[in-house]
């Protein structure tokens, strides 16, 4: 699974970014993490809002910080 976090680097997409790899460990999912900084490259997802989280090359939110659970629930719907 790979799992992109898009924004500049702020406290609000460092915070997405933790939650995301905790909610990825307590899964036990082996995932790939990377945090996109570069504006040409964010705008290439079509992301709305930042922060904003992609896994598997889908934006699957954006524009808010999610907590631990809702990411766990969203990793579970993309397995």
């Amino acid at each position: 699974m790979q799992i992109k976090v898009l924004g500049p680097m702020t406290k609000q997409v460092e915070v997405l970014f933790q939650n995301t790899a905790v909610a990825a460990k307590k899964l036990k999912c082996p995932a790939k993490f990377e945090r996109v900084s570069e504006l040409r490259r964010i705008m290439a997802y079509g992301a709305l809002a930042l922060p904003a989280l992609v896994i598997d090359g889908k934006v699957v939110a954006g524009g808010n910080i999610l907590g631990v659970e809702e990411i766990m629930q969203i990793i579970k719907q993309m397995q």
